[in-house]
């Protein structure tokens, strides 16, 4: 979905205009219930969830690309299940740098081919709200920095489904830099009291290659893009000038040319997120920088223990 959100989704207390909007929103409720079916089991393959309840940027992708990292240190076999969507080959070209990626029009096609290939995990990059399977875990993302926003459902808020279904799920990750996540894990627990509550952090992987000292400009189309600022902040680039773009945003080259003119009035490097180097053609990228990341999560081993995979060889 290519979407800036509107500021006031973020606003802890409703504002007028949400108000105005939340008798839709509970139409979008009543109409995401009418959804529910009967979800079904898949044998043969364990099915893990990576989704979430507030709308883009929290993160869904780089934990999928995280828990592919750990069951491949187990020498368990795993792949990862995209439904498809034309404006998001990104991710799809993303996932397909750290794995065997199955892309179809429903998701239960795409699992259905990793069965016949005898995987033995399936990781589903978004889902959560799919009425069609059953999975065997499910992990909830929200970002550390907008939590629930204000804790409505679209349009008067930032939410896919009615907060207080966190009561369905067991466990949350909270994705982010340093931040403090006292008020969300409060408001959380609030509505479910037993929920597990992991948190990670991203750090980039290529910073080595890049000198510091120099000034940057900063952009990117993703569903958060303060994470990414804050990322590169606190391994001390200079970041001199950022510009937001809505998430999955399929650029133009007038927007290019505008990047391109801000940087060379101020004599600024470039650089970008590797998803939105994905979206870039090849001549664009040559004047373009990218910064690669990924998660780490704070306490692995509960993980491990969770998904049961330090026994799924024995």
């Amino acid at each position: 979905m290519k979407l800036k959100k509107p500021s006031f989704w973020d606003i802890e207390k409703p504002n007028i205009i949400a108000i105005i909007l939340k008798p839709f929103s509970k139409l979008y409720e009543i109409a995401f219930k009418f959804k529910k079916n009967k979800k079904k089991k898949f044998n043969g393959i364990k099915t893990i969830c990576i989704g979430n309840i507030y709308i883009g940027g929290t993160g869904k992708t780089s934990l999928a690309i995280k828990i592919k990292e750990i069951l491949d240190r187990e020498n368990i076999s795993s792949c990862f299940i995209k439904k498809f969507h034309k404006n998001q080959k990104d991710e799809q070209l993303l996932l397909e740098k750290y794995g065997r990626t199955f892309v179809a029009e429903t998701r239960q096609i795409a699992l259905e081919k990793a069965i016949l290939e005898k995987y033995e995990f399936a990781i589903f990059d978004d889902g959560l709200q799919d009425a069609s399977i059953k999975y065997d875990y499910s992990f909830v993302c929200f970002n550390k920095i907008n939590g629930v926003g204000n804790g409505l459902t679209i349009p008067a808020g930032p939410l896919r489904e009615n907060i207080d279904n966190l009561k369905l799920y067991n466990d949350v990750f909270l994705n982010g830099n340093e931040e403090d996540t006292s008020n969300i894990k409060t408001r959380l627990k609030k509505i479910n009291p037993n929920l597990n509550i992991y948190e990670s952090k991203y750090v980039t992987t290529n910073s080595e290659v890049f000198n510091k000292n120099e000034k940057y400009l900063v952009f990117s189309g993703i569903g958060n893009h303060k994470t990414f600022l804050f990322m590169l902040k606190n391994e001390n680039f200079n970041i001199c000038h950022d510009i937001e773009f809505p998430d999955h945003y399929d650029y133009k080259k007038k927007d290019l040319d505008k990047i391109f003119y801000v940087a060379k009035e101020n004599n600024l490097k470039i650089l970008t997120t590797e998803k939105d180097y994905l979206r870039l053609n090849s001549l664009d990228s040559k004047k373009i920088y990218c910064i690669k990341s990924k998660l780490i999560i704070t306490d692995q081993q509960k993980i491990n223990n969770i998904l049961e995979i330090n026994n799924e060889k024995n």
